[in-house]
């Protein structure tokens, strides 16, 4: 389902009820979101649920991989929790990738219906062969030890993304809307396309924006089509701020030469 600016990048009730056809399976929801860092509230999953419970032949995939990196006020919510009745169709993802750095561990899990869990198994077991046992242990570490890096954490990231966003609204031809979690900026360039840069090369969509930013000034983003959405594109702000300062540095200068 396609998502806009103007929305903050979430799927209304009225879109997933016009959305929802006899054929319909699952509706999958990661929440905070990549790549907008759009994040539902306890409401608005309320709502979204309330039109769930309405079609009981679909499923809901939560993906709640970004669920410790949310800022300000926000709450995080989850779906099988802000609605009981659904729980008996909604499959729980998460992991330690995000929240926890452990990106290279490769670990990830599930809850649901014991039935859909026993699949789960199966298929993973002829995939994958299972997750290796020292991969394990470490998220087990990670999940019940100490989580005072949870808060250290999302405090240095709630910096970056106010560094970041400020940055690129300072941007010609940019506007930068404020996530309210994951990691991720999601700027619209509309006003940069049917521009030109300063070495001729004419802008005709944000593919082509993040390619000629690559090429004349050596910062490298992810051009919004390639996630279904443009003309948008996504910066990750989970690297230094030393690197992020060059790099908006240089979308900036790349934006102002465009004419």
């Amino acid at each position: 389902m396609p998502t806009c600016l103007s929305d903050g990048f979430k799927v209304t009730a009225a879109a997933l009820e016009a959305a929802i056809t006899p054929r319909t399976k699952w509706l999958i929801l990661n929440s905070p979101s990549n790549p907008t860092g759009a994040a539902y509230s306890g409401d608005e999953l309320k709502a979204l649920s309330e039109v769930l419970v309405r079609h009981p032949h679909v499923w809901t995939l939560s993906d709640d991989i970004y669920e410790h990196l949310t800022y300000g006020n926000f709450v995080f919510t989850t779906m099988a929790q802000v609605e009981p009745a659904l729980r008996d169709r909604v499959l729980t993802v998460n992991g330690v990738s995000k929240s926890y750095a452990m990106t290279g561990w490769r670990i990830g899990y599930a809850g649901g219906p014991e039935r859909l869990i026993k699949e789960l198994e199966k298929l993973q077991s002829q995939q994958t062969s299972g997750a290796c046992s020292i991969a394990q242990w470490a998220a087990v570490e990670a999940l019940n030890g100490p989580q005072d890096y949870i808060a250290k954490s999302r405090s240095v990231f709630k910096e970056r993304r106010d560094l970041v966003v400020s940055l690129l609204n300072e941007a010609d031809h940019l506007k930068c809307p404020v996530p309210d979690g994951a990691f991720y900026v999601y700027p619209s360039c509309a006003d940069a396309i049917g521009r030109s840069t300063r070495s001729g090369k004419f802008l005709r969509n944000d593919e082509d924006f993040a390619a000629a930013l690559l090429e004349e000034e050596g910062a490298a983003v992810v051009h919004g089509a390639a996630f279904g959405q443009g003309p948008n594109f996504r910066l990750s702000y989970a690297t230094s701020t030393e690197v992020l300062l060059d790099a908006c540095a240089r979308i900036q200068r790349f934006c102002s030469g465009l004419k």
